[in-house]
């Protein structure tokens, strides 16, 4: 019965994906009215955000292997009830306290269904140009949902309260749920793998610890003490992890798949791809909004073209991947990637139609990129190890957004504060340097005068840090265009 209703099954999968990946980002635009609705504090506001992906990323290995040994089609159904609870108590959370435990909830549901979704899609279609199409399918979804999280969030929030974002996904889970027990297949469930709980305690702590380390250097005023506290016991338990694993007769991760070439390139290509997609969204809606003037919902509506041509380009790169091969594909994608975002590099000051065309390349570049990885990672996999293989894909794609916004974000710090040249008759504060937020903020105090000179002044430095994000982000996937032509070369 599954074959013939494969493509119904890939549409359900797709759904609860959807609604995963679009946890991550609705927030930037209920942000504003969620934090003064729940009077929270910075802190309280940093950890309402970053809760869910920190816990998803560390949960995401012991789910996987999980996955593996009791079955895909049990960790998905039992993780949908899971994520419709956490979203009902997000939703209707009286402070900040109990939203970011609610994200943290939220987090364990989205971490039991991921690694199952890609794993089932690989098990329901056993053609190899169907296969190929659906996980390009399912690589466009997971790309464009990222992107359309703010849109979701802008449209609910011009006509519901904040609690709306995460309401939203009950009744799909509640749809989803029956037609799932009903449809999708037993696949996967390995009895003879034990559970390695240790493994998953090491991982958790390990990979939450490391991405903290991360997002606390990208952020403008670096704690030192944060960041060396957290890269500490990110290294320790993520060492002992990998001392373990090692030694495993039944590793959680089994690196000696890292010995495949393509699924090693595909790995690397999923993780680059998110550093150039979240590191360029995440400068682009800011020079939208704090230089050009745009409403939050305009901002992301701008950037529209992005997850648009990503969701065209998914499908299209999965039908033509058993003709071509995952190598042309994965350098096609990332060329087509480095051309888009050059070409938005020499525009974004000129034509508005020339600049979305050069976002939808870029959009277009990276789901091609996206569909081969992802084709790459679980066909060169033995499909016994399906769940873990899923794991460490979305992982890869967890760790490449934070890197974005790390490396990305933190040049876009960098440069601005050094492009910012203020006045000796200009008297304002030396936090303005920080960032354009706080420079923006700084001149509301000022006289009409002041406040224009300092805002064109902060305008002008953010524009310098925004072409210098563009041109670090074209040279590293050109230069990964490289790497992968010596690496897989014939």
């Amino acid at each position: 019965m599954h074959a013939k209703n494969r493509w119904l099954i890939l549409a359900m999968i797709s759904s609860a994906l959807f609604l995963i990946i679009t946890d991550m980002t609705v927030l930037y635009t209920a942000l504003p009215r969620l934090t003064q609705a729940l009077d929270a504090t910075a802190s309280q506001k940093l950890w309402i955000v970053n809760a869910y992906p920190l816990v998803v990323a560390g949960l995401l290995p012991g789910a996987g292997m999980l996955s593996d040994r009791i079955g895909h089609k049990r960790m998905f159904i039992a993780g949908l009830p899971v994520f419709a609870l956490a979203s009902l108590c997000a939703a209707f959370s009286a402070t900040a306290e109990l939203l970011i435990a609610s994200r943290a909830f939220l987090a364990l549901g989205a971490a039991m269904m991921m690694p199952a979704t890609l794993a089932i899609v690989r098990h329901v279609f056993t053609d190899e140009r169907e296969r190929a199409l659906a996980i390009g399918i399912w690589a466009a979804v997971a790309s464009g949902a990222a992107a359309l999280g703010p849109v979701v969030g802008g449209i609910l929030l011009a006509y519901f309260w904040w609690g709306s974002v995460f309401l939203i996904n009950v009744p799909v889970v509640m749809l989803v749920l029956p037609l799932a027990w009903y449809l999708i297949p037993r696949c996967g469930g390995d009895n003879k793998r034990p559970y390695d709980i240790i493994g998953s305690v090491q991982i958790l702590f390990g990979l939450v610890a490391a991405i903290y380390a991360l997002k606390e250097l990208s952020k403008p005023n670096l704690s030192l003490t944060d960041f060396a506290i957290a890269a500490f016991i990110g290294v320790l338990f993520l060492s002992l992890f990998v001392r373990r694993q090692q030694r495993a007769q039944y590793p959680m991760i089994d690196f000696s798949l890292f010995h495949n070439r393509l699924f090693s390139c595909g790995v690397g290509v999923a993780i680059v791809s998110m550093i150039a997609l979240v590191g360029i969204e995440l400068v682009l809606s800011q020079r939208l909004q704090l230089v050009l003037g745009m409403t939050p919902l305009l901002a992301a509506l701008f950037i529209l073209p992005i997850p648009v041509a990503s969701a065209l380009a998914g499908p299209l790169a999965g039908a033509l991947l058993p003709r071509y091969g995952e190598r042309m594909m994965l350098v096609f994608g990332f060329v087509l990637t480095a051309l888009g975002i050059a070409g938005f590099a020499l525009l974004y000051q000129g034509n508005i139609t020339m600049q979305l065309a050069s976002l939808f390349v870029i959009g277009f570049g990276l789901g091609v990129a996206i569909t081969a990885a992802s084709t790459a990672i679980m066909l060169n996999t033995p499909e016994d190890k399906s769940g873990m293989v899923a794991a460490i894909e979305d992982v890869s794609w967890e760790l490449g957004g934070v890197l974005g916004i790390t490396l990305l974000g933190g040049l876009m710090t960098a440069v601005y504060s050094h492009s910012l040249v203020l006045p000796a008759n200009l008297p304002v504060e030396e936090m303005a340097y920080d960032s354009i937020d706080e420079t923006l903020r700084l001149a509301g105090d000022m006289t009409a005068d002041s406040a224009e000179k300092l805002t064109f002044l902060a305008r002008a430095a953010f524009d310098q840090a925004f072409l210098a994000v563009l041109v670090a982000a074209t040279l590293l996937i050109s230069l990964s265009v490289g790497i992968l032509k010596f690496t897989l070369r014939r």
